[in-house]
């Protein structure tokens, strides 16, 4: 059957219901959002003289409920134009509307009955082969579709999406025994082309596979505290991001999410798994049970494991003690073993290093390690055949960056066996068996592919759907013609380079920038195109600060000219090379990164790219083309008259808020991509190729080296009066400082084109020197230097 999703009808408006809706609407799809109508009026509505025939009325729980989640923070929807998208109803007035829909979800209360209720409703309006879905979390698959007639059936499974659906990945998939294999066929492709989804099929079995395992981590997580006595900041710091988990952590997590929620979802699974063989683990301990006897949920009750407190005007947020239970304020944490950590980038490498730990921070890590290891060993193939899915859901699903297989890798196999053994947490045969045959790893990279450990045939075998992947690991080994200390660069076939560049950060500085123009070197005298991307944590954070500061405080001048006008002249390459040049940014792409993206021919970006020019927050101006960059872009799109000012304030602020977008469809309305260039990849997993096929088409179209611009319009008396009026109106009404008023008038000054007279046209060199001018001025003021050491010290903008 050949399928298209040209509309979907999302049944349940709650929390997830809104924001599944939301995201459809994202990626284009008109969507019908369902849910009941109120039995009763409320104040307002009587006030009002309304009835329960009223339109307003009918839709209101609906309504409310979207509109509660466009507010929400993350943002649902990639930008808010997209609501537009979304058609709001009722199950009683509208539920005929479904017929005309090709994907129906449900996503209403983890009850059977009202869900039975609600699939007797859809399958009297549904059109035959029309999908039917279900959003549920842990409610058997097979017991929503008994009684169903043998077309719903077929056409039936669960979609289990999760919280936040744009932000999480995960998108679990669970056939019945009756679902058609095209059905799972159809939903694996859609949701990771069109949704962006790392899709994980799963079996019916209790909570799937993301949230069995990671249930029972921080439900084995909850004992090992309590055992060793540790702090709710203690196992926060131990929890985050060193671990390479967000930095939410545990307990930060669980006051988010809502304790309650987990307590729930534990309580169902110590009744669902009779013969789990850590069953105990999910029979929480006592201090639990006092936050809910206590109705300690989190922040949907003001207070958890953590409780912000006012006093004297000001707020501070105090942690719980879990022996006393009264806050506290949040108490700094050191650990010896996490101070080793420090320098080291790799995490692999660093859980090396903590499970290696000689203090209490070592002996918690091989006690959680232990028993997370020996769970999911045990869990194959209870839940899944293939240990790449369990890893595939953690990831995707509870954000770790690697997945517990690929955990136990880091460690190594027959080493973590032994740390097990000596915890009293024993592993499944087969890993014993696969130890026995020599072999130290689930996973291997060979032939330019990931190959994952096959336990019924004991033998390697590629990840399904990863062959036409293309993956920076898969080729760093055997393609990398050449590196230095940040940068690789990496031949990825059909006549394409990649530079990847990995320091702190991504951070740019010299190593990167010498990385750069060899790369561009290499492309134009072996290669027909450059694509810059990396598979760090962000695309890169921008410049190197601290560089320039630390130049700036040395009062090295020539140095600090020295580097933006290499910054400069390297960016320019990339505009002005012979081959063409594909950016794709993913993440973070602040500052240098984002000029860098600005200058490429094509910028591929991920859907979650956050794009901006964020130099104003540390007391400057982009220095590396940026400015130059958006001042072009306002001359191509110059119109006569007022329009002109207009379209320069606009401009300016973007620069001089330091705007960063929420979304690579954002990035298009702020102006750092361009419209009818620039393109969006929803998978992050296949950025890398649909950035490599940009530059391939771009090549193929026969490419031929841009000319310098100098014919860019600047306005610059007419436009500095604007900046000049407006920065003066902001600095008397207290929204900005002196030092931002400099800071304004020194970018008015860059893209007016100086104190011209009148309207004149102006070269690409003109606004660079102009800028790299107005950069090294700010440098050398107290308060830009500032600026500098607080984001760079303690991470936060200061306002002077």
């Amino acid at each position: 059957m050949n399928r298209t999703i040209k509309k979907v009808a999302v049944i349940g408006s709650g929390v997830m219901g809104s924001r599944i809706a939301c995201h459809f609407a994202n990626i284009g799809v008109q969507t019908l959002l369902l849910d009941i109508v109120p039995k009763e009026l409320n104040e307002s509505e009587k006030k009002k003289g309304l009835t329960l025939q009223d339109k307003n009325v009918r839709n209101r729980i609906v309504d409310e409920s979207l509109a509660n989640a466009v507010k929400s923070s993350p943002a649902p929807l990639y930008r808010k134009s997209f609501l537009s998208n979304i058609v709001t109803g009722n199950l009683e007035d509208d539920l005929s509307k479904v017929s005309d829909c090709d994907w129906l979800i449900e996503v209403v209360s983890e009850n059977p009955q009202v869900k039975k209720i609600v699939f007797d409703l859809l399958q009297k309006a549904r059109k035959p082969g029309t999908l039917i879905t279900s959003n549920t979390s842990g409610i058997p698959l097979n017991i929503l579709a008994k009684g169903r007639d043998d077309d719903f059936r077929k056409n039936f499974c669960g979609t289990h999406f999760f919280n936040p659906p744009r932000y999480l990945k995960l998108l679990e998939i669970i056939p019945t025994s009756d679902t058609s294999p095209e059905v799972i066929d159809f939903l694996t492709h859609y949701g990771d082309l069109f949704l962006g989804k790392t899709v994980v099929r799963c079996k019916d079995t209790p909570a799937f596979i993301a949230n069995r395992i990671g249930v029972f981590g921080i439900s084995d997580l909850f004992h090992t505290v309590e055992k060793m006595g540790l702090t709710v900041e203690e196992t926060d710091k131990l929890t985050g991001p060193v671990l390479g988990r967000p930095k939410s952590a545990t307990f930060r997590t669980c006051d988010i999410v809502g304790l309650d929620t987990l307590i729930h979802v534990a309580e169902g699974l110590q009744q669902a798994v009779p013969n789990d063989e850590a069953r105990g683990s999910f029979a929480l301990p006592a201090y639990i049970a006092k936050l809910n006897e206590n109705k300690w949920f989190g922040d949907k009750s003001g207070q958890g494991f953590y409780k912000k407190v006012k006093a004297g005007g000001n707020s501070e947020i105090q942690a719980l003690d879990l022996k006393t239970f009264e806050y506290k304020p949040v108490q700094k944490v050191k650990f010896p073993t996490l101070e080793l950590t420090k320098t080291i980038d790799s995490l692999p490498e660093r859980l090396k290093m903590l499970a290696a730990g000689k203090d209490k921070a070592g002996e918690f890590y091989r006690a959680i390690f232990s028993g997370l290891f020996a769970y999911v060993s045990n869990r194959i193939p209870e839940i899944s055949d293939e240990l790449y899915r369990i890893d595939d859901a953690m990831r995707a699903g509870f954000g770790w960056q690697l997945g517990p297989f690929e955990m136990w890798d880091a460690l190594g196999a027959a080493e973590a066996l032994k740390m097990m053994e000596q915890a009293g947490k024993k592993p499944a045969k087969w890993v014993y068996d696969m130890i026995a045959k020599g072999i130290t790893s689930f996973y291997r990279h060979e032939s330019g592919c990931t190959q994952y450990y096959d336990i019924p045939s004991a033998a390697f075998k590629t990840l399904p759907g990863t062959e036409s992947l293309l993956l920076l690991d898969n080729f760093r080994q055997t393609k990398t013609v050449w590196k230095n200390s940040g940068t690789h660069i990496i031949d990825i076939g059909d006549g394409i380079l990649n530079l990847e560049f990995h320091t702190k950060m991504n951070t740019i500085g010299g190593e990167v920038i010498e990385g750069l123009n060899k790369a561009i070197d290499l492309a134009e005298k072996d290669f027909r195109g450059l694509v810059i991307s990396n598979e760090g944590e962000n695309f890169s954070a921008g410049a190197n600060l601290a560089l320039i500061f630390s130049m700036a405080m040395e009062q090295d001048w020539d140095e600090i000219d020295l580097a933006v006008r290499t910054f400069q002249n390297a960016n320019m390459r990339v505009r002005y090379s012979s081959i063409p040049v594909v950016v794709a940014p993913h993440n973070l792409a602040l500052g240098g990164a984002c000029e860098m993206a600005m200058h490429a021919d094509k910028v591929q970006a991920h859907a979650e790219s956050y794009i901006g020019l964020v130099e104003a927050g540390v007391g400057l101006i982009p220095g590396g083309g940026g400015t130059k960059e958006m001042t072009l872009r306002l001359s191509d799109a110059l119109h006569e008259g007022d329009i002109e000012l207009n379209m320069l304030r606009e401009k300016f602020l973007t620069i001089g808020m330091a705007k960063v977008s929420t979304s690579a469809h954002e990035a298009f309305d702020l102006g750092y991509l361009r419209r009818g260039r620039d393109e969006i990849t929803m998978n992050y997993s296949r950025l890398l190729e649909d950035a490599k096929a940009a530059a391939i088409r771009l090549a193929e179209e026969g490419y031929t080296q841009p000319a310098v611009r100098k014919d860019i319009k600047v306005l610059g008396k007419q436009g500095l009066g604007l900046i000049y009026v407006g920065a003066d109106s902001m600095l008397s009404g207290n929204y900005i400082s002196e030092h931002d008023k400099k800071i304004s008038w020194k970018l008015g000054y860059v893209m007016c084109g100086g104190n011209l007279s009148a309207p004149t046209t102006v070269s690409e060199q003109y606004l660079l020197d102009l800028e790299r001018e107005a950069f090294l001025s700010l440098c050398a003021e107290k308060k830009t230097l500032e600026r500098m050491q607080s984001i760079l010290t303690g991470g936060k903008v200061l306002r002077n």
